[in-house]
């Protein structure tokens, strides 16, 4: 009896082992592999200290060709424009909002601010909102409702001065920027009406100088330098009542401003300023921070009547970008900020969502190709076979965008190295090779 009771336990501990085998290999087969060896160019020492996520996507199978470490979060830098380029597209139609505006019975014309960035910027060559400004005489202006902060969550405040800085604003008047350009032995401002704020501790006839703006107020100093001074642009401290007052200087006409929101104001009428693209493409091919920033705000406007891009981000968050992998921690519009924190998955979901939302011809004509815009010198036997977003902060590189290779295929990428420590060439041109062989042999 004792030995048929331990062929039954036998028996029965064989089965127990067959049927979890059989279950283990079940599971294998149903959860195929999404995490492939490491690409080989990641065994280029350069990237030994670094984190490196990549994720390469084939729509049309609905499979990764590569998925590197892109559930984890990286430090997105300027590749955050995606994010803020798929709301501009989506949400600000086919020309801007420039300004909103009721008339009454008089014939007296109630205008609001909307955050266009376009407003006397020098990338425009006419300015409906100018031209609207100088021929209606009758007209006021009220407080928009702004309640973002002038700078983005975790930027660097000793950038106070650089020209990727410029302030965020309802009422953006030349960029927000002060230019200085040296013209012979004298110096043009623009606007011309911080000409009085700049102090002369330096000579301009030698050419060897620099500018700088004091840290809380808009005086400029101009002091003596061993460089050649080169033009410079300088973000100004704005306010509502500072850009009427530039307006008003520039456009030598007189604007009624009142620092109180309109009460019980309805039917607001939108006045158009520009193609909508003509400032996403800018804002993709330069990096243009300003503009991020501003579309961001004016998408705000559109949707929320409200100028505050945090309340639009946790919105969209809910909404539109609801599908994406991982919940990014998304705060500004431009990737100043290191706060930022996004997957190569994440930017994946997003450019594919452009690709089902949009023409490729409006996508191929906001994003820069080989060799141009911020590609210029990388990809250049491949123009019309990249279209991507670049990001650059110290020590961390992004590319992000869409491929298509020699045999056809079109692909959706986003490579994103953070903590790198050489030089962003270097990176640049490794992912370039792998990218490049990806359109070659794909």
């Amino acid at each position: 009896m004792t030995n048929i009771y331990a062929n039954k336990l036998k028996l029965s501990a064989i089965c127990t082992i067959t049927i979890f085998l059989f279950a283990s290999c079940k599971v294998t087969q149903t959860i195929p592999t999404q995490q492939p060896t490491k690409p080989a160019f990641l065994n280029n020492e350069i990237f030994n200290p670094a984190h490196v996520g990549i994720a390469v996507y084939e729509p049309a199978t609905n499979t990764y060709l590569y998925n590197y470490q892109a559930e984890k979060y990286f430090i997105p830098a300027s590749n955050t424009k995606i994010l803020t380029c798929y709301a501009g597209m989506k949400y600000l139609g086919d020309s801007l909002t420039g300004l909103l505006y009721t008339v009454d019975d008089a014939n007296n014309y109630t205008l609001k601010f909307t955050a266009d960035p376009t407003l006397l910027h020098p990338d425009f060559k006419q300015h409906p909102i100018a031209t609207f400004l100088q021929t209606h005489k009758n007209s006021t202006v009220v407080k928009s409702n702004f309640t973002a902060n002038n700078w983005g969550n975790g930027w660097a405040w000793n950038d106070f001065d650089a020209d990727y800085m410029a302030e965020r604003s309802a009422i953006p008047v030349y960029g927000n920027l002060v230019n200085f350009k040296q013209k012979g032995n004298q110096l043009n401002v623009t606007p011309r009406f911080f000409k009085d704020s700049l102090t002369m501790y330096g000579n301009v006839q030698t050419g060897n100088f620099f500018i700088d703006r004091n840290y809380s107020t808009n005086t400029f100093s101009l002091k003596n330098s061993s460089r050649k001074f080169a033009a410079t642009e300088i973000p100004f401290i704005t306010s509502e009542a500072l850009a009427i007052n530039l307006l008003q200087d520039s456009l030598k006409t007189t604007i009624d401003y009142l620092e109180v929101e309109a009460v019980n104001k309805t039917g607001w009428q939108k006045l158009k300023s520009q193609a909508t693209d003509s400032m996403l493409k800018p804002m993709m091919y330069r990096s243009d921070n300003f503009f991020a920033e501003q579309t961001l705000l004016m998408v705000s406007s559109e949707m929320m009547g409200e100028i505050n891009e945090g309340k639009l981000i946790d919105s969209l968050l809910k909404s539109d970008l609801a599908g994406m992998p991982q919940k990014p921690r998304w705060v500004d519009g431009s990737g100043l900020s290191r706060y930022n924190l996004i997957t190569p998955m994440d930017f994946v979901w997003v450019l594919n969502q452009m690709k089902k939302e949009f023409s490729w011809n409006r996508i191929t004509n906001i994003f820069a190709t080989g060799n141009t815009g911020t590609l210029s010198g990388y990809y250049k036997n491949y123009t019309g076979k990249i279209y991507a977003k670049t990001g650059t902060l110290s020590n961390h590189v992004a590319l992000s965008g869409f491929i298509t290779t020699n045999s056809g295929k079109r692909l959706i990428f986003s490579v994103l190295v953070n903590g790198h420590q050489t030089s962003p060439s270097n990176i640049r041109r490794a992912v370039e090779a792998f990218l490049s062989d990806i359109i070659e042999k794909q």
